[in-house]
């Protein structure tokens, strides 16, 4: 049973459909998936000469996952701005990459069945490492096509100022 201290009547744990991309203060068209957020710890085990035989552990490095964000492709430019700063198409050598500016911190807000904001998480100093613009494509098949976006991180945590929201009720006349 998930707790719920604003809806306590609410005993369903949020969906994973609705959520919201965010950077440079605002949404990025058409996302419709994210990779798990996923950070994992070394485990790091000594022991000392007199010990017993089983090993002590303890926390070493801890490294962040990249994370793959994709959509439909559509007119928005934003995944191909962001991309290009990485590698600028066409500049030649000694400026394939815009030093200044090509880290972004994100913010992945996980929305309700009612479309408020449940949970946000804020990702940091994120560039782009693997970018696919188009998916195959197929004339025999009945799909959209699929840009992905890998980016990696320096880490990321859940943003503890956005409080459960409080869930509406309707009235069914």
């Amino acid at each position: 049973m998930a707790e719920f201290t604003v809806n306590a009547q609410r005993f369903d744990p949020y969906k994973n459909f609705k959520f919201l991309v965010l950077w440079d203060g605002k949404t990025v068209a058409g996302c419709s998936k994210i990779s798990p957020l996923k950070r994992t710890t070394e485990v790091i085990k000594h022991r000392n000469g007199g010990d017993p035989s089983s090993p002590r552990k303890s926390a070493g490095r801890t490294e962040f996952e990249a994370i793959t964000i994709e959509r439909g492709v559509t007119h928005d430019p934003e995944f191909d701005r962001w991309a290009n700063k990485v590698w600028m198409v066409g500049q030649g050598l000694g400026s394939e990459s815009s030093l200044k500016d090509f880290r972004k911190d994100i913010v992945i807000q996980v929305l309700n069945e009612a479309g408020q904001v449940a949970l946000a998480y804020k990702v940091y100093r994120a560039f782009p490492s693997e970018y696919q613009v188009l998916g195959e494509l197929d004339a025999n098949a009945n799909a959209v096509a699929i840009q992905h976006l890998k980016i990696e991180c320096e880490g990321w945590e859940r943003d503890l100022e956005v409080a459960e929201p409080y869930e509406p009720s309707y009235q069914i006349l």
